[in-house]
Formats: C-alpha cells, sequence, structure tokens
C-alpha cells in the first residue's frame, strides 16, 4: 500500500469515524474466514460496518474525533464495527458472536465519545432495541386513546343491559 493509498485510506476512516455514534474494537485472531463473514453478514444486518484496518492508520483516522478515546487499545490485530444510529443492535451481535465464538474477543467500545469496557458493552447489548423501544412508545401512546374508546362504549352497553334486564322482569310478569 502506497502512501497515497494510506492517506485516503485515513481520510475515509475519519470522516466514518465522525459520522459514527458507536465504535466497538474486537481481537478477531483464530477466527476462519467462513466465521468472520458471518459475523460480518450479522452485523451488516443491522447497519453496521466491520472493517480490519491497520492500527496505526486507525490511530491516525481517530486524533480528532470521539473515536480517540480508544487509542490505547489499538494492539495487536485489531476489528473494528462503527454504527451511525442504534448502538445497541451492534453490541448484542458482538457480545452474542463472542459468546459463540472463543476466540472472538472485544476490546472496548465508543458511545458518543465515551470509552466503555467489556461490562459496559455487556450492559449495552442488554438494553431493548431500538424498534422494541419505538414499539413500547407507540403502544404507551396509544393507551389512553383505547382505554377511553373502552369507556365511552361502555356507556352505551350499560344501557343496552338495563334495557334488556327491564324487557326480561316485564317478560317475566
Amino acid at each position: 500500500m502506497n502512501k497515497q493509498s494510506k492517506e485516503a485510506l485515513v481520510e475515509e476512516f475519519a470522516e466514518k469515524l465522525k459520522a459514527a455514534k458507536s465504535a466497538f474494537l474486537a481481537d478477531y485472531r483464530g477466527l476462519d474466514v467462513e466465521q468472520a463473514n458471518t459475523l460480518r453478514r450479522k452485523l451488516q444486518d443491522v447497519g453496521v460496518e466491520y472493517r480490519v484496518v491497520k492500527n496505526t492508520l486507525l490511530r491516525l483516522a481517530a486524533r480528532d474525533t470521539d473515536a480517540a478515546c480508544l487509542d490505547e487499545f489499538l494492539s495487536g490485530p485489531t476489528a473494528i464495527a462503527l454504527a451511525t444510529d442504534d448502538p445497541v443492535a451492534p453490541a448484542k451481535a458482538l457480545v452474542a458472536f463472542a459468546k459463540e465464538n472463543k476466540d472472538f474477543e472485544l476490546k472496548a467500545g465508543m458511545l458518543d465519545g465515551k470509552l466503555l469496557a467489556l461490562d459496559d458493552i455487556k450492559a449495552l447489548s442488554a438494553l431493548p432495541g431500538r424498534e422494541e423501544l419505538l414499539a413500547k412508545l407507540l403502544r404507551t401512546m396509544n393507551a389512553p386513546v383505547t382505554n377511553f374508546v373502552g369507556v365511552l362504549a361502555a356507556v352505551p352497553r350499560s344501557f343496552v343491559q338495563v334495557l334488556a334486564a327491564i324487557k326480561d322482569q316485564k317478560d317475566a310478569a
């Protein structure tokens, strides 16, 4: 790789790091090609970019971004997963993959410029995802309307039941 292509890669990655809300570093040593491709597909399904980058190039790219806090973890073989929106989905995918594959090891993460340790990433993966939170919000917003409709329907229903009881009483007499 010549100097110009390295500079272009650093510039490209700096833009991606500036746009990313979260980033996760991992040691991928010991993974075979099939396992690495499986991980890439899982992360791609949740809208996350996963790449293997040289530590020196990543360090240069992260210099003026929120990802600069990951500098101390840039040693050994390093892969990075970048998420631009939902940070929970990649954390879930990475933690689940790490449980299935003992060779894959998460190093650290970054969420909005704050460093995440391994325990923080596991705690993040335990949170409900964006879609689940939106569904809960929608259910909460619909509850008052649903209850109001139920109350409005109860008044005529009760009136009809009273009329039916009066009719049954007159028919019995």
